[in-house]
């Protein structure tokens, strides 16, 4: 019989997991409504036109596409990016203490690959010191692939010398672990700290008290 291959690195996605991180913190301050904020990040600012410059595309190049094609939404516009730290709602810091209970545990490696802007990033690295606990991380806007692409999870793996079958990667969203998991990195789907910490403690065999 066969031994299961044992987990010896573990990767997270940031947003969602550890940030909590919404438009829709700064927009409630600009719109009087939560009909007009939807229209706005559906029609205009959409989650796909933010991707684009979490691929790599610049900030300003994105912002002037938008106002070329919405003049009249300029200044609502150019908040997107010139206001972004207002989309931050802070930290999921029991999700932190999970990770601060696996960095003590010699027998792990810690990464972090995650869909986010080159030029917003830096800014995290300011206002987050959780991050300084992964080993590397692996930033999609500067490699210009995103998630849930082979080649980004592929850019980790190669760099860090990881093998896919020894890693697990935690996501907020499932397509993104799906694409882990079409690497061979198995895959948690996160919900909450809660259901992380048991799902962590299943799949390694340990416990995170």
């Amino acid at each position: 019989m066969s031994q299961k291959t044992p987990i010896t690195t573990i990767i997270f996605d940031l947003g969602g997991v550890f940030v909590d991180w919404n438009p829709k913190y700064l927009y409630r301050k600009i719109f009087d409504s939560e009909t007009k904020i939807d229209e706005f990040l559906t029609e205009i600012c959409t989650n796909e036109w933010n991707l684009e410059h979490d691929r790599g595309r610049p900030l300003w190049e994105g912002t002037q596409l938008l106002v070329n094609q919405y003049p009249q939404y300029e200044a609502e516009i150019r908040a997107y990016y010139s206001r972004w730290v207002e989309m931050l709602g802070g930290l999921l810091e029991e999700t932190v203490v999970i990770l601060e209970k696996l960095k003590k545990m010699p027998q792990y490696r810690i990464y972090a690959l995650t869909n986010w802007s080159q030029e917003t990033f830096p800014f995290a690295r300011v206002l987050y010191p959780f991050l300084q606990l992964f080993e590397g991380i692996v930033v999609s806007g500067d490699e210009k692939f995103i998630k849930p692409d082979a080649r980004l999870y592929k850019i980790l793996l190669k760099r860090y010398g990881v093998k896919a079958d020894e890693a697990v990667f935690i996501d907020d969203s499932l397509k993104n672990v799906e694409g882990g998991e079409a690497v061979g990195i198995k895959g948690i789907h996160f919900q909450n700290p809660q259901q992380l910490k048991e799902d962590l403690e299943s799949l390694l065999g340990i416990e995170l008290n």
